[in-house]
């Protein structure tokens, strides 16, 4: 993508089941975990650059020892910063007694965040709030080991606000409305209420307050108590959880909007977003790697023992295909034949825009995610010469063979034209030098494009055309191409995220910005725009819970086609002098080639839960009234 969206975050959950007296043996170090997880994160750090946090939990330690540790980090390599500071730690420690090392037992016993269950994550910010106090995973505290509460997590909520009033209904006091405080409250409030109820039973049944604490954490349902903090939270979220005495959780959304893949053996438990990071870490092989169902839970016990709950209903599986197109890392076979399809699936598109003049096109990508669509397209450039010499072959008369020759030699103009040449930054004030700058973040290959080619470059997705506009187009303009073709693998970018992905604002999609053209054109922008505002005013005044999607109707009177010609119109500055033309994935194309993650909602419109379409219709209303606020 030629331009960053945020807010995509990456968990990861490791318990080891045996003592670290068995990794030390069989392994050959007793930080086995700590590398792990150090592995885990850093396998994920494409999904979040803003911060990064790391919680533990230490089995069967005494009263008065160190049984949680956590650190966490908003620096610019966060990930290294939080490790760093446990290797400092554990390196200090050594120094003093440096037998340690030998024995993990005693190890764990007098150094921080070496234990058997261990949470990491990584976070992109949202909405300017990139401090610590932001950074996961969140503490809970509290003396009864069973209380104590840590929680992370992959997720956006739509109703933050409902969920807070609940809290407050039900005599709480949070801190704050943030939607993570929010949720560990929730929890929170039931773990608390079922280990009451289960010490009282316990007492009743005549146990000492000392007898009753280990018969707490064996009689807990953290199922049930998933269950009862779910029940109301509406958006996509992959919510892991550690408790005190050593049970966690990981829970994926009844939508299975955001990902969650796991292994499990006699040895060890691991969740994380990603599967070709647990495959890669521990050398697991792909088919023994599962993916948690919608509204599942894994649920370990201190003991080792794995579980799989239904906590919410299932619903219609609506995967967010945007992990597919774009944040998900291209090493999951999976993802990388899926990439490869929606290239592929382009090219028809393609050849009509060149007038099937490959022998004069040159074919290029925008560094770097586009690369793997990209070679998908050419294996389609290529089935097509391939398809077209047999038919040639097949021909009733004999073939002219300097005609078969010529055909022979055909093969696609692959280029590297386009460069990311650095991560600049926007030191200069004025606003004339600062475009000058952003126009060159992108540098290209001179030498390779002739004045008679057109000039196809694919990107994985077009959301505001920004750098498209200021820097891609006119610097491969400067290669004098008779067109260029900008090709999206993923369809226009219409309407907001609210499950996890920083895509809030409707006025920045240049495909809303376009529909907004041509309405004006047509004379009835200002009766259209009044028309949707007053519809999405009253859905809110009304109170209505499943409302439609209202900002649809902008978008009903005018063709795709229509709005990719005026997407290109935008972005053909007057200073470009090549023609210029978008072509967009369809979504029929989208879903065929990620047949599992048919979450869609920003391409139609069409929001998974009620939520989706509240936000969108405040989306909306924010935009008339020149509203610079989040609509959730």
């Amino acid at each position: 993508m030629s331009e960053l969206i945020k807010h995509e975050c990456g968990i990861a959950l490791l318990q080891l089941k045996k003592p670290l007296s068995f990794y030390k043996e069989k392994y050959g170090s007793a930080l086995y975990g700590i590398n792990k997880m150090y592995l885990l994160m850093e396998k994920q750090h494409n999904r979040g650059q803003d911060g990064a946090g790391f919680a533990s939990i230490k089995y069967n330690m005494s009263p008065g020892q160190r049984y949680i540790s956590r650190v966490r980090s908003a620096k610019s390599q966060p990930i290294q910063h939080i490790f760093k500071t446990i290797k400092e730690r554990i390196e200090k420690q050594l120094q003093i007694t440096p037998e340690l090392l030998s024995h993990p037992e005693k190890l764990k016993k007098e150094v921080p965040y070496i234990g058997e269950l261990m949470l990491g994550h990584v976070r992109y910010g949202t909405f300017g709030k990139n401090s610590i106090e932001s950074v996961h995973p969140f503490l809970r505290q509290n003396n009864w080991m069973h209380r104590n509460l840590i929680v992370a997590g992959n997720f956006n909520l739509t109703n933050v606000s409902q969920l807070f009033d609940n809290l407050v209904d039900l005599g709480q006091h949070p801190k704050e409305r943030a939607d993570t405080i929010t949720v560990m409250e929730k929890i929170g409030h039931f773990l608390d209420d079922a280990v009451s109820k289960i010490y009282k039973n316990l007492r009743h049944e005549g146990y000492t307050k000392a007898q009753a604490s280990p018969l707490i954490a064996e009689r807990l349902k953290l199922s049930k108590i998933l269950r009862k903090a779910s029940k109301n939270w509406d958006g996509g979220y992959a919510m892991a959880g550690l408790l005190g005495h050593g049970d966690s959780f990981v829970l994926r959304d009844p939508i299975g909007i955001r990902p969650v893949y796991f292994y499990s053996d006699e040895e060890l438990v691991v969740v994380a977003s990603e599967r070709p990071v647990i495959q890669t870490v521990f050398n697991i092989p792909f088919e023994k790697i599962e993916e948690l169902e919608p509204g599942n839970a894994i649920i370990t016990k201190k003991s080792g023992v794995t579980e799989i709950k239904e906590i919410l209903k299932p619903k219609e599986k609506r995967a967010c295909s945007f992990e597919r197109i774009y944040f998900s890392r291209g090493g999951d076979s999976e993802i990388y034949k899926e990439r490869k399809k929606l290239g592929e699936m382009l090219f028809p598109q393609v050849n009509k825009a060149i007038k099937g003049d490959l022998k004069n096109t040159v074919f290029s990508f925008i560094p770097n995610t586009a690369e793997t669509s990209f070679y998908g397209m050419i294996g389609a450039v290529q089935d097509h010469f391939r398809d077209n010499l047999k038919k040639e072959l097949t021909k009733p008369k004999t073939p002219d063979l300097s005609s078969l020759i010529k055909k022979l030699d055909l093969k696609p103009r692959i280029e590297k034209i386009a460069i990311k040449d650095a991560k600049l930054r926007t030191f200069i004030t004025e606003d004339s030098d600062r475009e000058d700058l952003v126009a060159h973040v992108y540098d290209i290959t001179y030498g390779v494009v002739k004045t008679t080619d057109n000039l196809v470059i694919i990107d994985d997705s077009i959301v505001r055309g920004t750098t498209l506009q200021k820097s891609i187009l006119k610097m491969l303009d400067r290669l004098g191409p008779k067109k260029i073709i900008i090709v999206s693998s993923a369809p226009q970018i219409r309407y907001p995220d609210c499950y996890g992905i920083d895509m809030a604002k409707l006025e920045e999609f240049i495909a809303f910005r376009a529909v907004l053209t041509l309405h004006q054109e047509d004379g009835n922008k200002e009766s259209i725009v009044q028309k949707i505002y007053q519809k999405c005013i009253k859905s809110i005044e009304e109170g209505i819970e499943s409302p439609p999607n209202h900002v649809k109707e902008l978008y009903d009177s005018f063709t795709d086609e229509q709005i990719s010609e005026k997407i290109a119109n935008i972005l053909k500055e007057d200073n470009i002098n090549a023609e210029v033309e978008v072509i967009f994935q369809t979504i029929g194309g989208l879903h065929k080639a990620c047949p599992k993650n048919l979450g869609d909602w920003y391409f139609s419109g069409d929001y998974p839960t009620p939520g989706g379409c509240r936000v969108v219709n405040k989306a909306f209303i924010n935009f008339v009234e020149k509203n610079n606020r989040r609509a959730y």
